[in-house]
């Protein structure tokens, strides 16, 4: 019977496996599938023979018989003609298989990943670590194992009928012998080492990623953590994630080693029992010496085929371990999906932007930000939203874009695609020039005139000069100012042109003249506006103001005197 453990596991495989074997790919799969069925039937068939024909070179050595060794020898030959291309062609099947499958299940898991913002919700709790890890490396783990231990147990089951067939022409009591110790040694492997390894290979891939982030993290911050001398803690910090990466490492070879032990003392005895148990046959002459031959590789195959979790546990830990990232990655979506779906705060469409008895939380429910917040902004209008930092003016535009659900109420809004967040560091896309300004719709028919145009418009015709044309690639995230970025997301805007722009702190980083500049051209393009800001220069571009307060409360007015704003 399967423990709690074991069957939680096989759910969790299944919940993995089963999308590529019944997606539109499946009869590509299952094609490939049933040609290893049949390439592992063959190279079975020509290990058996191969066994059988040793066997006889050895005993027509024993029998000094020339004419017989000879042609054995060219009997032989030729299976090793027919064999090698057999088997290598097993192997290059089995990993397009494991590359199809690969390819097919990263797609289903981005597919998943980058739908309906689920991304966001998974970063935004601690549940599901390292999700780029999972997507990146499990799956290639996960494909490339479970298809080689398919692979393994397919040759193991197919050489297990052919060559039990041998042992029990040669010796009846050989088989038993076997059958009896491969299952004691499995049951042994189970018992003892099961748990620990799937255990210890599931945390060494977490904390493997949590060092690697922490080192992507020095190098997305370089300049921040040298401007404030924060070297030493950063190295600190990254040799923390490393000592824990060893410490688990350490216990995972520990148990390694004894599992090393334990495989190899069973190899050898596995090697040897077909003699001691053969011997007294041989030496009464009742057998042949190339019968020990034969002997021995049909016991060491069937041992084998009996005995596969023991000789493939540590790579059975692996494949475990990656089942059981990637199924509760799979759960952890399918979750969040399902939140999303039974959302507290009524979302609903709507032409304007209307608020109603909104009552809003953190995402974990332990504080309330506000409380029985309503409001309207027609068309045309705009709202300055001030308030303490920490007050919760940004989760506001959180609840606006649908990121967070937790509270009551309902929010009315435009379609998304009428709709534009800037949030106070821009997004800067791996790409060129040209994909930046046309980002997230890079579908856009603009030519480089009208982009050349909207650049002026935003003070970055400078960029021209500098890169020449709107096709260079660079990282713009390091090679622009944080202003600069600004401005180029004003610039997406403009191109964009939603009917609602939700603006959070988006001039934080822009000069008086500059930020004056961008929220001039919004009622420019007829683009309806949101901000949330701390400086009393922008009150004179918006005609309603909502003040949040540390207590919940919240307070609605217009044109409201810019001595207000200087004391949030």
């Amino acid at each position: 019977m399967l423990n709690r453990f074991e069957r939680q596991l096989w759910l969790q495989f299944w919940r993995v496996a089963r999308s590529y074997w019944f997606s539109q790919d499946k009869w590509r799969a299952r094609s490939l599938l049933a040609l290893l069925l049949i390439l592992s039937l063959a190279s079975s068939g020509f290990l058996v023979v191969e066994s059988l024909q040793k066997g006889e070179i050895v005993s027509s050595l024993a029998a000094k018989d020339p004419q017989r060794f000879a042609q054995s020898i060219w009997l032989f030959l030729g299976f090793i003609l027919l064999g090698i291309p057999l088997l290598s062609f097993n192997n290059y099947i089995q990993s397009k298989l494991s590359l199809y499958w690969r390819q097919w299940l990263t797609n289903y898991f981005l597919n998943q990943y980058l739908d309906q913002q689920i991304f966001y919700q998974i970063s935004s709790q601690a549940k599901i670590d390292n999700p780029d890890q999972r997507i990146a490396e499990d799956i290639k783990i996960f494909t490339e194992r479970t298809v080689f231990f398919l692979v393994v147990c397919l040759d193991s089951t197919l050489q297990l009928i052919g060559f039990i067939t041998i042992l029990w022409i040669i010796s009846k009591s050989l088989m038993f012998c076997l059958i009896v110790y491969a299952f004691l040694g499995t049951g042994v492997t189970f018992l003892i080492f099961g748990k620990i390894l799937t255990r210890l290979n599931f945390q060494q891939f977490k904390l493997e990623g949590n060092f690697r982030f922490g080192l992507i993290r020095v190098q997305e911050n370089a300049e921040a953590i040298a401007f404030y001398q924060g070297q030493a803690q950063e190295k600190n910090q990254v040799k923390g994630r490393l000592t824990e990466v060893l410490k688990n490492f350490k216990s995972l070879i520990r148990w390694q080693f004894r599992l090393n032990i334990f495989q190899n003392g069973y190899q050898y005895i596995n090697f040897i029992l077909p003699f001691v148990v053969l011997a007294p046959r041989i030496f009464s002459g009742e057998l042949e010496i190339g019968a020990v031959t034969q002997s021995q590789a049909a016991f060491e195959r069937v041992g084998f085929a009996i005995g596969l979790v023991i000789n493939q546990f540590e790579k059975l830990s692996l494949i475990a371990a990656g089942i059981e990232r990637l199924g509760t990655f799979i759960q952890g979506m399918e979750q969040q999906k399902q939140l999303l779906k039974t959302s507290s705060i009524d979302l609903r469409e709507n032409i304007i932007l209307v608020i109603r008895n909104l009552s809003l939380q953190t995402p974990d429910t332990s504080r309330i930000l506000v409380k029985n917040l309503s409001l309207t902004i027609p068309l045309g209008q705009s709202l300055l939203i001030i308030g303490p930092s920490g007050v919760g003016k940004s989760s506001l535009l959180r609840a606006i874009a649908g990121l967070w659900n937790s509270g009551t109420g309902v929010i009315e809004r435009p379609q998304r695609d009428q709709m534009l967040f800037l949030p106070q560091k821009p997004y800067m896309i791996l790409g060129s020039l040209r994909q930046q300004l046309l980002y997230p719709k890079n579908f856009l028919d603009i030519s480089d005139r009208q982009l050349f145009e909207l650049l002026e418009q935003v003070n970055l015709y400078h960029l021209i000069t500098r890169y020449h044309n709107l096709d260079i690639v660079e990282d713009w995230a390091k090679v622009l100012s944080l202003g600069e970025q600004q401005r180029l997301a004003f610039a997406r805007l403009l191109i964009t042109k939603p009917k609602y722009a939700i603006l959070d702190e988006a001039t934080s980083a822009l000069d008086i003249n500059n930020e004056a500049l961008l929220y001039q051209k919004l009622p420019e393009n007829s683009i309806t506006f949101v901000s949330v800001g701390h400086r009393s220069t922008l009150i004179k571009y918006h005609q309603q103001v909502l003040e949040l307060s540390e207590d919940y409360t919240w307070y609605l007015s217009q044109n409201k005197d810019e001595s207000i704003l200087e004391n949030c």
